[in-house]
Parts: C-alpha cells; sequence; structure tokens
C-alpha cells in the first residue's frame, strides 16, 4: 500500500478542502487574525446589561415624550416635545439596525422579532425593506451597481449618474452639497415612505401584514393622540418638527460613514478585510460620539463585524487600527464635523458633472 503524504488526513487534522491559513495571501488572512482575536477576547459575546439600561433609558425617553405632549395642552411650546420625540425615534431606529445585525439577543429569530417591532411598531418604518437594502450595502459598501446606498435618488452620488440628470432635479444636483442637510428635512417622510412602498408591491414580502398592521397601529395612536390634544395648526406643525428631527439625526449619523470614501468599480475583485475598511470612515470622539450615533461612529469596525454589540467595538478599533498600520492599509477617523466638510465638498463636486460645460462660472454665482 502506498504511504499516504504528511498532508493527509490524520486524527486531530481538519478534514478534506482545509487549507492552512498560513498559505493565504497576507490580505486575505487580514480579516481572520483580527477575527481570531476579537473572539479570543470575547468581543463577539452578547452584552444583555448593556442593552437592558439603553433600552430602558430609551424606553424612558419615548414615555416622557408622550407624556408631555398629554401635559402640556394646547402651546406651541409643543413643538419641543415633537424635536424631542424625534431624537427618541432614532435612538430606537438604533436599536433596530443593531437587533437587525444580531447583536442584542442570543438567537437571530429573537432579534428579528425585537428589530421589526422596533422598526415597524416605534418608528414606523419597514423592517424587510430596510433590512433588504441594508444587508446588500453591507455586502459591497461604495461598489457601483450593487450598493443601494450609492444609488441616485433626489442626490447623485455618482458623477455619470449626475450628468444625466435632468429638469427640476438637475437644479438640485448642481448644488447638492449645500442642500444636503436641508433635504434632509425630508428624509423621515421619504423612510416611511418607502417602506411602505416596499410592503405594497407585488410579489412576496416577508412579514407584510406583520408589519403593516404595526405601522398602521403606531400611527393610529400618534396621529390619535395629536390631533385630538392640539389645535390643527400645533397639530401639523407637531409632526413637521418631529419628522423633520428625525430626518436629519437620521441621515446626519449615517451620511459620515461612507460618502466621499473610495468608489469601487463593479468589476474590481477586493478581499473583504480591504473592502470594508477602505470605503468606511470612523468619526472621533469616545464615549458620546456611540452614544450620540447609536456605534455608527466605529463604521469600519461595524463592517467587519456586523454583530459585534455597541460597547465592544472601541476594543475591536484598537485590533483593527494595528493590523492596518502593519499590512499598511489606510485607516481613516477623523472629527464628526470634518466628515460633514468631506460629505459637503464631495456631492458637490460630483454636482459638477451636472452644471453645463458651457456656463460661465461668474454668471452662475450672480444668478
Amino acid at each position: 500500500m502506498t504511504a499516504l503524504p504528511s498532508t493527509a488526513i490524520s486524527p486531530g487534522r481538519p478534514g478534506p478542502g482545509y487549507q492552512d491559513q498560513t498559505s493565504f495571501p497576507v490580505l486575505a488572512r487580514a480579516f481572520i487574525e483580527v477575527s481570531d482575536q476579537a473572539r479570543t477576547e470575547g468581543l463577539l459575546g452578547r452584552t444583555r446589561w448593556f442593552y437592558l439600561v439603553v433600552g430602558g433609558a430609551v424606553g424612558a425617553g419615548l414615555l416622557g415624550a408622550l407624556t408631555g405632549l398629554v401635559l402640556l395642552g394646547d402651546t406651541w411650546w409643543q413643538l419641543l416635545i415633537a424635536a424631542a420625540l424625534g431624537v427618541v425615534l432614532t435612538q430606537v431606529a438604533f436599536l433596530a439596525h443593531e437587533a437587525a445585525h444580531r447583536q442584542i439577543l442570543m438567537t437571530g429569530p429573537g432579534n428579528d422579532r425585537l428589530a421589526r417591532l422596533l422598526a415597524a411598531g416605534v418608528v414606523g418604518i419597514s423592517y424587510s425593506w430596510w433590512d433588504s437594502k441594508h444587508s446588500r450595502h453591507h455586502a459591497n459598501p461604495n461598489r457601483v451597481g450593487r450598493d443601494p446606498d450609492i444609488e441616485a435618488d433626489t442626490i447623485s452620488f455618482l458623477d455619470e449618474e449626475a450628468a444625466t440628470a435632468t429638469g427640476f432635479r438637475r437644479l438640485l444636483v448642481r448644488r447638492q452639497g449645500w442642500l444636503f442637510f436641508p433635504l434632509l428635512t425630508l428624509e423621515g417622510l421619504n423612510l416611511h415612505f418607502q417602506g411602505l412602498k416596499h410592503l405594497m408591491q407585488r410579489g412576496e414580502v416577508r412579514g407584510r401584514w406583520l408589519e403593516l398592521g404595526l405601522i398602521a397601529g403606531r400611527f393610529v395612536i400618534l396621529l390619535g393622540l395629536v390631533f385630538w390634544l392640539l389645535p390643527i395648526g400645533i397639530a401639523f406643525s407637531f409632526l413637521a418638527v418631529q419628522l423633520a428631527v428625525f430626518g436629519v439625526y437620521m441621515g446626519a449619523s449615517f451620511a459620515p460613514n461612507h460618502k466621499g470614501m473610495p468608489v469601487i468599480d463593479r468589476a474590481a475583485k477586493l478581499d473583504f478585510f480591504t473592502k470594508q475598511v477602505r470605503t468606511s470612515r470612523n468619526i472621533a470622539g469616545g464615549w458620546w460620539a456611540t452614544w450620540l450615533m447609536g456605534g455608527l461612529n466605529y463604521q469600519i469596525e461595524h463592517h467587519l463585524f456586523p454583530n459585534m454589540p455597541r460597547p465592544h467595538l472601541a476594543r475591536a478599533r484598537v485590533i483593527v487600527k494595528a493590523q492596518c498600520e502593519r499590512l499598511d492599509v489606510p485607516y481613516t477617523e477623523t472629527s464628526l464635523w470634518r466628515s460633514y466638510a468631506i460629505v459637503i465638498g464631495y456631492l458637490n463636486r460630483v454636482g459638477l458633472a451636472a452644471r453645463d460645460p458651457f456656463e460661465c462660472p461668474m454668471h452662475a454665482l450672480r444668478r
């Protein structure tokens, strides 16, 4: 009988298809190494008490806003309650985002149920719509044709799409950087609309009737309270302020993470570690940025470890940053205000493609 080679299967050795990690290319091993270290340090474990405390605090804030709505009565001071409600609902959306990524509870189905309840029943947006869109983004951040977050909508994120804008949208795209934050006041309304549009489409939609029921119940309660307790003028103003604050807070939390970072060509082939790190941007600031942005300030680590709980991201940052320095992979981290300046500058640069190449710059400035 022919002797087996030294690499053949033996007791305690992995089976067919196994390949020693040391034979992988350096960058292909990069994620395996940081993942092993994160797992060894327990950073992928659940943090039950943290989410109990955060959930309790957010729930108290929501109850406080609704109590204020009832007790204040007929007064324009209700607009402060509306703004507070917009902030609290954004914090609920952060928790829904974390549950969707399996960060909170021990089981996948449990996290799904929690995310659906928070997203549809409390925030009022479709979880199935958001989950499908967000999953595609995580798989291919900033990749042309695959990341839905850089597809043309009101704003264009790619030069070629800006160049094809026509009519009123073309006028917007020309100055889209400066208009970005004003347009975010409508983002809350857009999130509700896109979710309902998804739920009303033909074909199979996971959780369609449950989500429609949750969203309908949520709006009946909120609109019922607002229009029962307040005069019609204050009621409409209340809803406008709540939606505007919610939209601006959501957009201001998600926009710094990838906008203005490298865009990947459709045909490009990148390893997982490089793809996630080079297209993501962290926001400096420590604990206050983590609370303000629901952990999205550690965007690089979140993209590498989507199911890592919020409290562990800061420790993961140390591991990932050291790996990037060792392998000479750019690790981008900046202040919140600097990130906004980068986003505005990037959108304005893209918007140049929508301008008339024969337009006189001085004439455009004086119009």
